[in-house]
């Protein structure tokens, strides 16, 4: 495997921290790690020597949740003059990445960079925690989610000794999200790829990965090439509410939602599946079909307003662009 985590960690490393040295829970875990997966014990224990409990992470995923905004307070939280100048900046300046990207895996350039621009301002915001210390926090101090944590953290360290870096090096958010799209580390083993093609897969900092990831992971949820995302509908009748979807799986037909009073003035198909839903817009109610590509879009976050920011904000990239 080349470089071990000794290695990667320097042979002086000493005990900063201390707060796992001694944990029954991280006892397990390197026995686990050991034995299923060829770590070697005495480097792990010496990882977790500097791995520090940050309660600050506890306090913040503890939070009660906010309550959910309406679309009209959401939308302009990620549909600014701002988001949408920097995009298009973002995508001049990596276009040639987001041509082959579109090629390779039939995502167009809008909607990578949408991605990247709701999830950290283009790279500007990827997160301040050491990752290995919130994932460790998290798998062995915070029971609600500890199995979920724990299988990350796992999996952060297989990533690690793949891409041959130090597991102390790397940065992100408060839950473990990692890089210019906020990969998980499940999410980037599975999904993340090396775009450039120089041996490693770095979406920390070189957008270039960072793009390619992003269109592999659409391609591997679903994407259809040349698909529409989402499609405006006017409603008519009493039977409107009937067609509303609950949750995101897309359960009813564009031909069953006509029958209730739903008509979009897309030429639609009338066997595709769709998410209905409705919003409460600036303007009032809006009502909308969800398309197989924006179930992709809830993939990546389960929600129907993120998927809607990040395809508005792509069309207002692609109006800003003048060039489709």
């Amino acid at each position: 495997m080349g470089v071990g985590l000794a290695g990667l960690l320097g042979t002086g490393a000493q005990a900063l921290a201390a707060d796992y040295q001694n944990s029954p829970q991280v006892t397990e875990f390197v026995e686990e790690m050991t034995r299923d997966y060829g770590f070697a014990s005495e480097q792990l224990y010496g990882l977790f020597a500097e791995v520090e409990r940050k309660q600050a992470i506890l306090d913040a995923i503890s939070r009660p949740a906010e309550k959910v905004k309406p679309w009209k307070e959401y939308r302009p939280i990620f549909i600014t003059d701002k988001r949408i100048a920097q995009g298009v900046d973002f995508w001049n300046r990596h276009q040639a990445a987001l041509e082959k990207a579109e090629a390779e895996y039939g995502v167009p350039p809008q909607f990578i960079v949408a991605i990247i621009g709701v999830e950290t301002f283009y790279g500007g915001n990827t997160g301040s925690w050491r990752v290995m210390d919130a994932l460790s926090t998290l798998a062995f101090d915070y029971p609600p989610r500890a199995p979920f944590f724990r299988k990350e953290l796992r999996e952060f360290l297989m990533l690690t000794r793949e891409e041959q870096v130090d597991p102390l090096s790397l940065k992100g958010s408060y839950a473990g999200a990692m890089g210019l799209p906020q990969f998980m580390p499940s999410s980037f083993r599975a999904y993340a790829v090396d775009f450039d093609g120089d041996g490693h897969i770095n979406i920390w900092s070189n957008p270039t990965d960072a793009i390619g990831s992003v269109a592999s992971y659409f391609k591997r949820h679903g994407w259809q090439a040349g698909g529409q995302v989402a499609s405006r509908v006017e409603v008519s009748g009493a039977r409107v509410d009937e067609g509303l979807t609950q949750g995101l799986d897309p359960v009813k037909s564009v031909a069953e939602l006509r029958a209730l009073g739903w008509n979009s003035k897309d030429a639609l198909a009338g066997d595709v599946p769709v998410t209905a839903f409705r919003l409460e817009g600036a303007q009032g109610d809006e009502y909308w079909f969800g398309l197989p590509n924006f179930y992709t879009i809830t993939r990546y976050n389960r929600s129907v307003m993120y998927a809607m920011a990040v395809n508005q904000l792509a069309e207002l990239m692609v109006e800003a662009r003048g060039n489709r």
